[in-house]
């Protein structure tokens, strides 16, 4: 487990390092995440060792979660004191991210659509 997770570290730092130096405006661990994914694709003996260990993680993944139920229980009188502004605003921006979803699909098919399709 600990080269695995070393290798899954490795490539998170290199993401990392490569995102600040070059000021990509993607986020360090998603570079790693690609980059593990090359050389899994790459290397079947890199796929050997990380994949045990991804699937430990995947089946323990709501121990994840704890701290941050931890966190809310801690700070229990605020959430009390803006729990409301909080649902609306979680509604809201969902709702929002829905309709501008839907209006960049419909606006993406028109512009692809064909003389065809017609």
């Amino acid at each position: 487990m600990i080269p695995a997770l070393s290798l899954i570290l490795a490539c998170q730092l290199a993401g990392e390092i490569l995102s600040r130096a070059l000021q990509l405006p993607l986020p360090g661990p998603v570079l790693g995440m690609i980059f593990l994914l090359i050389a899994m694709s790459v290397s079947g003996k890199v796929q050997q060792i990380v994949r045990p260990t991804g699937q430990f993680v995947l089946q323990h993944l709501s121990l994840l979660f704890v701290p941050a139920g931890v966190g809310i229980v801690a700070h229990l009188g605020a959430l009390r004191e803006h729990g409301m502004g909080l649902a609306v605003a979680l509604v809201i921006s969902t709702m929002l991210a829905i309709v501008v979803g839907a209006a960049a699909f419909v606006a993406v098919a028109k512009l692809t659509r064909s003389d065809a399709d017609d």
